[in-house]
């Protein structure tokens, strides 16, 4: 498998449009879930997806090799999302000096005993802000320095954006927990 990668990878650097469609088929599908957590619809994350997937083979010789292309792809579209939320969306981030650790009421235990989270609801209905962060933090383990760099705001911002995201997180799950419990009493 990993051979037949650094073929197809080879060919793809050669431009090679059957070997550019086979990466695409191999990466899409994944890559586009990326694209729709930060972007929340799908419309909008396959045309992302589609400039991150033309910006990768233009510029395939900066990749340095096979075995970080799945890695390098990523990051092109967890980049151009931003970018498209930039320009699409304005995105207003609130400072704040004071971080607390813990969001209030959010609570460890609740993420830990729900066995169904419907990821995609709980994207799209995060404010953009937060969901942006989230991701950078969670998904793409990013530090709050890191973060910040990338979105050009303070690393307590990133912090206090990230307490605000759990808190959401939590009252987002709560919120369904009792919903289905209304629905089972019914």
């Amino acid at each position: 498998m990993k051979d037949n990668f650094q073929h197809i990878f080879n060919l793809v650097q050669k431009g090679d449009r059957q070997a550019q469609k086979t990466v695409f088929d191999m990466f899409s599908n994944r890559l586009l879930f990326v694209a729709s957590s930060y972007i929340g619809n799908l419309h909008d994350a396959e045309d992302v997806l589609m400039e991150a997937f033309f910006k990768a083979f233009t510029k395939i010789e900066t990749c340095q090799n096979a075995n970080v292309f799945s890695a390098w792809l990523r990051k092109i579209v967890v980049n151009e999302s931003i970018s498209f939320i930039r320009k699409k969306q304005n995105i207003l981030y609130v400072d704040s000096d004071f971080i607390e650790n813990k969001a209030e009421s959010f609570s460890d235990e609740i993420l830990e005993n729900e066995e169904e989270i419907d990821l995609k609801a709980l994207m799209d209905a995060m404010p953009t802000g937060y969901k942006i962060i989230f991701n950078l933090v969670v998904f793409e383990d990013k530090k709050h320095k890191e973060v910040a760099e990338i979105l050009n705001i303070s690393e307590g911002t990133s912090k206090s954006q990230f307490s605000k995201a759990k808190k959401f997180l939590a009252d987002f799950i709560l919120k369904q927990k009792i919903e289905k419990q209304n629905v089972e009493k019914s």
